[in-house]
């Protein structure tokens, strides 16, 4: 024994590049497990804590914790696969219990043996039935191998299965039942093509089990750093390693249709409002479009699984549908099936997922761009201030069937169109307008031109909901089909008609969409400039204008509503509102002529900005995805939203114009078509001119 010894320590100091492996103390070990039962991830000042004490180095001690963790997960599949081979034991022996009965059987009527037909009819029947249950069996543990990474557990009996309020107590969750959302389908109906499938009880313990595994998933993904994610110095972005994503997050191979790419991102910064609050918005699905009229065109809640602790959200799990779009009628939205859960740790940090549930809940009819969404959400932690830090992690797996219209391949392909960076920015940007809205007084420095914080409010939800429906209406959704305008081709002017919700008739929209090699800032900012608005606008005829109201809604001066008051020849008192907004995933600019005389009614009467009509028009500026280093640089690490660069890519601009047509016959609506057309190309031209674009 010493002689061996001793030849390995002169094999060690003969070969001093090999490397030397050190167990730890037995205290060492006893200090790192009681940390991991309290957090298995830790952050990293806690490591280098931990590593301080014990006389380690901060990398053994991650390295611990993430072979700790592989240890458990490898555990917890061994005792899976313990309990579905005695599953499997059990039922074989009840099979063969069962078939030495039958050979004993005796007939009710005559206590003799049965006829051998009748015997064999039943057989036949057992057979069948045992073939379909097997069949649901396989499936159902084929989706659940696929989505959690792990054979899902036969339940014990069926009667455990179809409970309709599921119970996430395992995990320390407690629901509790309350009244229905009024934002919520029925089982029994349907949702665009989606209905409710049959068996549907029995799936959502699948669903339950998908958000819990989602959910850690989510957070391993928000707080992992190396080796999962990768620093890319070049555009300070975090790429995944893939390779060490399905290292350990292992799924089904499953096959992949050509058209179906990866897209996965992650960014964090400082958003003004609190978790909690946070968590209500995003839970609920009218205020959760409201934050985002941007990206979600169309939201819908199809079913509350389980309700979450009354009044703070925790363990809320929903079924929803969205539809997910880009500022422009050239861009299919995507549409995505998916669980969101809600859930509030021991240490105060919320955490916010969705997954989708495709497999689970078939719709071979989606008419656009269908998408999967692999684990994805957000992270939050309060900071003392008021503020929250938000982690924002996408992983999604669109499938562009019908291909990305040219002009918007580069920015879709790119992962700007739907990443955390667009997402995360887009919050920060609402949440300061929602701040704004909610102010308790009014600033003396800002150069409002209101008399009173109620008149400051009802301006203020009136450009909220004037820009939401423009979002809204610009959208290339099934519900709105665009064609081309009459002597267009295919990038030219495009028309769609709707009904006029507020009164009769029907309005009719144009929108063209183009490129221009201007960066997006120094677009925005001509539009920003009142002296080129007779340029541009078709409302205030070419005229000067005054700006009566102004309201800042955001840090960047560019966020901001105004009230101009436009000088005609027909109209001595045209009033337009406008909502100017932008941040490094675009800019938008969306105005309204508006009665001032029906907004001083209104204000006087209760502050209704509803009853208010509005005819939107707007301009959507978008970066044509040659360049996203500045959405990096103006979320990340920061509390208020950047700027974009002037420097580095071009511009992608959609102008949309809408005129009212009433009951007008066929023939006026072709002038109608005719007359739109010619604004929208008209705009475009001066725009153009005025940027020294003509030749593009």
């Amino acid at each position: 024994m010493e002689g061996s010894g001793s030849d390995q320590d002169a094999a060690d100091q003969q070969n001093p590049a090999r490397k030397r492996y050190h167990r730890h103390t037995a205290h060492q070990i006893q200090e790192l497990e009681a940390l991991f039962n309290k957090h298995q991830h830790p952050d990293e000042k806690q490591r280098l804590q931990l590593s301080r004490d014990l006389g380690l180095e901060p990398r053994q001690v991650k390295f611990w914790f993430q072979n700790r963790r592989t240890q458990m997960k490898a555990q917890g599949e061994r005792a899976d696969n313990n309990t579905l081979r005695a599953e499997n034991e059990r039922i074989r022996g009840e099979n063969l219990a069962i078939r030495e009965a039958l050979k004993y059987v005796l007939c009710s009527n005559c206590g003799g043996p049965p006829t051998g037909e009748t015997s064999f009819e039943e057989q036949q029947r057992l057979r069948l039935e045992n073939a379909r249950l097997k069949e649901e069996l396989d499936r159902l543990s084929g989706i659940a191998a696929k989505y959690i990474g792990r054979p899902n557990q036969t339940p014990a009996s069926s009667h455990q299965i179809s409970v309709p309020s599921l119970d996430l107590g395992m995990v320390g969750y407690g629901a509790q039942n309350v009244g229905p959302s009024t934002d919520v389908i029925s089982p029994s109906q349907s949702f665009g093509d989606f209905a409710m499938p049959t068996g549907f009880a029995l799936e959502k313990n699948l669903m339950r089990e998908l958000a819990i595994n989602a959910m850690d998933e989510l957070t391993n993904l928000a707080h992992t750093d190396e080796p999962l994610w990768i620093r890319n110095l070049n555009d300070n972005k975090d790429v995944l390693s893939l390779e060490c994503y399905t290292k350990i997050f292992p799924r089904a191979m499953e096959s992949k249709a050509y058209n179906v790419r990866k897209e996965v991102s992650r960014d964090s910064g400082l958003v003004i409002l609190n978790g909690h609050s946070l968590a209500d918005i995003f839970m609920d699905t009218n205020k959760w479009i409201e934050m985002f009229p941007t990206i979600v065109a169309k939201a819908k809640t199809i079913e509350v699984l389980i309700p979450g602790t009354p009044g703070t959200r925790n363990g809320s799990l929903q079924l929803m549908y969205a539809e997910l779009h880009v500022l422009s009628h050239l861009v299919l939205p995507r549409e995505i099936y998916f669980l969101r859960y809600c859930h509030l740790s021991a240490d105060g940090i919320w955490a916010i997922v969705d997954v989708s549930v495709d497999n689970i809940i078939q719709n071979p009819q989606a008419s656009l761009s269908r998408c999967r969404k692999l684990p994805s959400g957000l992270v939050i932690q309060d900071m003392p201030n008021g503020y929250s830090k938000v982690t924002w992690v996408e992983h999604v797996e669109p499938e562009d069937r019908a291909g990305v219209h040219r002009l918007y391949r580069q920015l879709v392909n790119s992962g700007m169109a739907f990443g955390a960076q667009r997402w995360l920015v887009t919050l920060q940007r609402n949440c300061e307008r929602l701040a704004s809205l909610m102010a308790a007084n009014m600033s003396a420095r800002e150069p409002s031109g209101v008399s009173s914080l109620d008149e400051r409010r009802f301006l203020m939800k009136l450009a909220q909901r004037m820009t939401s429906t423009f979002c809204a209406n610009i959208s290339a959704s099934t519900a709105q089909r665009w064609s081309a305008a009459s002597g267009s081709n295919d990038d030219g002017v495009r028309l769609t008609t709707r009904k006029n919700a507020s009164s009769t008739g029907s309005i009719l929209s144009a929108a063209t969409s183009l490129w221009l090699p201007v960066s997006p800032q120094r677009v925005f900012e001509f539009f920003r400039d009142k002296r080129n608005r007779p340029q541009w606008d078709a409302v205030s005829g070419g005229n000067s204008t005054e700006e009566v109201v102004n309201i800042a809604n955001g840090s960047h001066p560019g966020n901001c509503i105004t009230l101009l008051r436009a000088y005609t020849a027909m109209h001595n008192n045209l009033f337009i509102i406008q909502e100017s907004c932008t941040d490094s995933s675009g800019s938008l600019i969306v105005y309204a002529p508006v009665d001032i005389n029906a907004i001083k009614t209104a204000m006087n009467s209760g502050g209704d900005p509803s009853i208010i009509p509005v005819l939107p028009a707007g301009i959507s500026i978008l970066p044509d995805g040659s360049d996203n280093r500045r959405m990096q640089a103006s979320s990340s690490n920061s509390s208020s939203i950047g700027s974009p660069s002037n420097t580095g890519g071009g511009s992608l601009l959609t102008v949309v114009f809408e005129i009212h047509v009433g009951n007008s016959p066929s023939s006026n609506m072709e002038t109608h078509a005719t007359t739109v057309n010619h604004i929208v190309c008209n705009a475009v031209q001066q725009i153009k001119a005025a940027l020294h674009c003509l030749d593009v």
